[in-house]
Parts: C-alpha cells; sequence; structure tokens
C-alpha cells in the first residue's frame, strides 16, 4: 500500500493575498501647497511682481507712479481611473476575495499617478496670465550643469552648494521655508561615496544620515522617489527637482475616491472596484524650483 500514498498528498493554499512591491501611494503631496477646486480650471494665486522706491531729486516736482507687475498663475484637472473586476463564477473558485486588495492596489495606484503629475509640473510650460492662455518655461537660469563637480557626474555634493547659492541668490527664504530634493537609488549611492556626506568631520552631529538613510546635508531635505527615474529622464541624465513647498501646487477637483458595485451590464455579474480622481498640478514660481542634471550612462 505504502507505494499509492502519493495519490493522498495534500495541497496546501495560500488563504492570504499580498501586494506586490511597489511605491507606496503618493511620496511628493506633503511636500506642495494643495487646494480644492471646481470648474474647468482654476487659478491658485495671483502674483504681483516687486516694486523699487525712487529717489525725490527736486522739489514740488510732478508725481510719477510706479506700477507693479501682475500675473496669475492656473491649475488645470485631468480625470484618471482604474476599473477592476472580479467574475461573480471565479469568486465561486477563490479561497480568498480580492476586492478589499484591489480597492488598496487601486488608491497606491493613485498615488502614483498624483507623484507624476507633480513631477511633469516641476519643469513643464506653466499655464499664466488673466485666463490662462499665455505659458511660462521653466529658466534655464535656475538649473546646475551635468559636469558640475566632475565630467559626467551624478548628484554630488558640490552640485547641492550650487543650487543653494542659486536659490540664495534669488532670495529663497531658508529661515521660513524647507528646501526639499528628490532623490532616487542611483543618486543616494553616489551621495554616499561623498566624504563630506559620510564624515564626522564634516557634519558633526547634524542628522545626515538615519537608520543608513539619507536625511538632510546642507539644509536640505532629501525626499526618497524612485518615480522620477522615468518621468524625469532625458538623454543620458535624469532632472532632480530642487524646491520649496510653496513653489509647488496640487490641485484637487476630486479625491481619490473607491467604490465597489456589481456590474448588472455584464455576463456574470462581475463586481467592480472602481478608483476614480481628478488632480491637476503646476509650478507655482519659477525662482522657487530648481533642477540639478544627473549623469546616467
Amino acid at each position: 500500500m505504502s507505494v499509492n500514498l502519493p495519490n493522498w498528498y495534500a495541497r496546501q493554499y495560500s488563504t492570504n493575498i499580498q501586494l506586490k512591491l511597489q511605491a507606496m501611494g503618493s511620496i511628493l503631496r506633503p511636500y506642495v501647497t494643495e487646494g480644492s477646486y471646481v470648474g474647468d480650471q482654476a487659478s491658485p494665486v495671483d502674483f504681483m511682481g516687486s516694486v523699487e522706491m525712487q529717489d525725490v531729486t527736486q522739489r514740488f516736482a510732478p508725481m510719477g507712479r510706479v506700477d507693479a507687475a501682475t500675473d496669475r498663475r492656473w491649475v488645470f484637472p485631468v480625470d484618471s481611473d482604474l476599473p477592476q473586476m472580479v467574475d461573480s463564477f471565479d469568486k465561486l473558485r477563490l479561497l480568498t476575495d480580492p476586492e478589499s486588495k484591489m480597492v488598496e492596489n487601486g488608491v497606491l495606484a493613485a498615488g502614483r499617478r498624483l507623484d507624476k503629475h507633480l513631477l511633469n509640473a516641476f519643469f513643464a510650460d506653466a499655464k499664466t496670465g488673466v485666463s490662462g492662455a499665455a505659458t511660462t518655461s521653466f529658466t534655464s537660469a535656475n538649473e546646475v550643469d551635468v559636469a558640475v563637480g566632475g565630467a559626467n557626474s551624478r548628484l554630488n555634493v558640490e552640485k547641492l552648494l550650487t543650487v543653494k547659492e542659486l536659490m540664495r541668490a534669488k532670495h529663497v527664504d531658508f529661515e521660513r521655508e524647507q528646501i526639499y530634493c528628490i532623490l532616487t537609488a542611483k543618486d543616494e549611492s553616489a551621495l554616499m561615496r561623498e566624504a563630506e556626506i559620510t564624515s564626522r568631520e564634516f557634519n558633526g552631529d547634524a542628522p545626515v544620515m538615519q537608520d543608513g538613510r539619507l536625511v538632510r546635508f546642507l539644509g536640505i531635505n532629501f525626499i526618497y522617489c524612485e518615480l522620477a527615474e522615468s518621468v524625469l529622464a532625458g538623454t543620458n541624465e535624469v532632472t532632480i527637482p530642487v524646491w520649496v513647498k510653496s513653489g509647488m501646487h496640487l490641485g484637487m477637483w476630486n479625491e481619490i475616491t473607491s467604490d465597489i458595485s456589481q456590474r448588472k451590464d455584464i455576463q456574470g455579474l462581475p463586481w467592480q472596484a472602481y478608483i476614480y480622481m481628478t488632480a491637476g498640478a503646476t509650478r507655482i514660481d519659477e525662482d522657487k524650483v530648481y533642477a540639478i542634471e544627473s549623469y546616467r550612462s
């Protein structure tokens, strides 16, 4: 009989559904300004430019007038959705009910979509003017060249010093606003090879690293966002954003919304996990957003 025992071998199947490794929703949302809107476009801010006083050079002269330049910035909504279905016939054959995990998976995807909106908006043309018909381009004067700190170099200390110099020269107030810099795996690896980053001789008790990850250096906070590697990739380089919170804006027309319902119009009456949202992003102020070119072979 022993030779027939394999006929009784048991199989045990998982009763758990686990999401595959992925970016867990929106990473950048906490580090930009945000507003809620209705309509087909919205203006998060009106601008008034700086003015300069003039010396009075003669007595009782006619009084002139100084007009400050004005502008308006616009953000436009983009509709996004993610429908996922489970056939009622399939559910009869499953040990687990996948609907809750499908919703969780969809919400994470929606968060990543928000980050893509923001990543694209860092350096895209921004819509300006009375009704948003004009465009304002990102200025190359706010860009740190790929060769700074070494030919064909990735993110390095010299580039961080240079971007801080550019920001301070444009009157970015480091006392009032935090500076953020996106960090990807390749640029983290490059920075970790720099003595100024890892040596206490340069940093003392400054919190450059925590639990093996780069947190802050030169007053710049690092935000890990691997999505930048694909969204901001160019020819042999990735453009790394450096910004302050008031320089970027996320507009929400409809928050990330989930709905589970049964589709009566499809054979088998499947259950649908539907995730949808409406959102858009824009650069608010060109002099509050900067770029570092990081080499990729």
